[in-house]
């Protein structure tokens, strides 16, 4: 089930981060690609490109401006749909919000490349969705690393992210049961050139104003040039019906800040917080953000996440594909030369 060059692609997200990625690769590959937007947001990474991308205005929400643009009743079979749109919160007033559009959202994707016949859904989701399980007497178990196999278990380790990647997972899965074909990945840390005050690329920030503290946890990363190298060829190969974890890699927050700062010519942070201090920091952080009405800086999530050690092993797409991680020095350099 090879794809032509030329088969039409519609992308979800298109104007993020992943989904940016991805659509510039399919039009560096020759497809036709067209992507939802929302029309007060502009066309976000790709506005260089745009002219180059038929838009659909709507909203992964809005079920009949997704039919619009998949365009039921056309020849089954004939376009192939990347969903990356997601919201990625830890901001616990987010939670509704993530629940719509992570889980609805996506069981409205399902459901119309179902009515539509579409070739192929590529899914993007997260290592999130994983899950992370909890050992006996309740503390986090996170000397095995997790794989494919992982199955979720409710945990307090589970953020309300975790859980709505998890719950539209589920989705995906109720649609491959009624005949879709359909493949995910599983990002970790997704690094690249981007947008650098969003999402993990203000790890990227953080370095560049020079911050004093790190984390005493474990980061597990992967290029965004990999998961769309990825995603591309699990799209145009015949392997269908599975989800691949796609991370190049597992070390401490302190080294990979670390090598942030010698590629940005920056001071690297030199001081660590401790579990213990971020558990205390955090309360008081959600008391300033409830006084001055902003997002807090951190959250019990993101204090937990920070503190973790939970590892995930990518190495079965490489196993399935002929397919290789590049190396975190490549895109740190890459993301170097882009803040020149």
């Amino acid at each position: 089930m090879t794809s032509l060059l030329t088969n039409p692609v519609f992308i979800t997200g298109a104007t993020g981060f992943i989904g940016s990625h991805i659509a510039r690769q399919y039009l560096a590959d020759g497809h036709l690609v067209s992507a939802l937007y929302r029309p007060q947001h502009g066309y976000g990474m790709l506005a260089d490109v745009a002219e180059q991308i038929t838009w659909h205005a709507g909203d992964v929400l809005d079920i009949p401006s997704l039919e619009a643009a998949i365009v039921v009743g056309r020849d089954p079979g004939i376009i192939d749909v990347i969903h990356a749109a997601a919201i990625v919160s830890f901001v616990p007033k987010d939670r509704d919000r993530m629940e719509h559009v992570n889980v609805e959202g996506t069981a409205n994707v399902v459901n119309v490349c179902l009515k539509a016949g579409v070739r192929k859904l590529g899914y993007i989701s997260s290592v999130a969705a994983m899950g992370r399980p909890t050992a006996k007497g309740g503390k986090a178990s996170e000397s095995t690393p997790i794989n494919e196999d992982q199955k979720w278990e409710d945990s307090p380790n589970n953020s309300a992210y975790a859980k709505t990647k998890y719950w539209a997972e589920l989705e995906v899965w109720r649609g491959v049961a009624e005949g879709l074909n359909a493949v995910m990945v599983n990002p970790s840390i997704v690094l690249g050139v981007g947008d650098w005050s969003r999402s993990s690329l203000q790890l990227i920030k953080y370095v560049r104003d020079e911050k004093p503290f790190y984390p005493a946890g474990l980061v597990n990363y992967v290029d965004v040039l990999d998961v769309t190298d990825v995603l591309i060829k699990l799209m145009q190969s015949d392997r269908t019906s599975q989800r691949f974890i796609l991370s190049g890699g597992t070390i401490p927050y302190r080294s990979l800040l670390e090598q942030i700062a010698v590629v940005l010519d920056k001071r690297p942070p030199t001081r660590q917080i401790s579990p213990t201090i971020t558990r205390f920091l955090w309360p008081l952080e959600a008391v300033r953000a409830w006084l001055t009405g902003r997002a807090p800086l951190i959250t019990r999530e993101t204090a937990r996440s920070a503190s973790s050690l939970f590892q995930y092993d990518g190495h079965k797409i490489e196993e399935v594909l002929d397919f290789q991680y590049r190396p975190l020095s490549d895109t740190l350099k890459r993301v170097a030369a882009a803040l020149e």
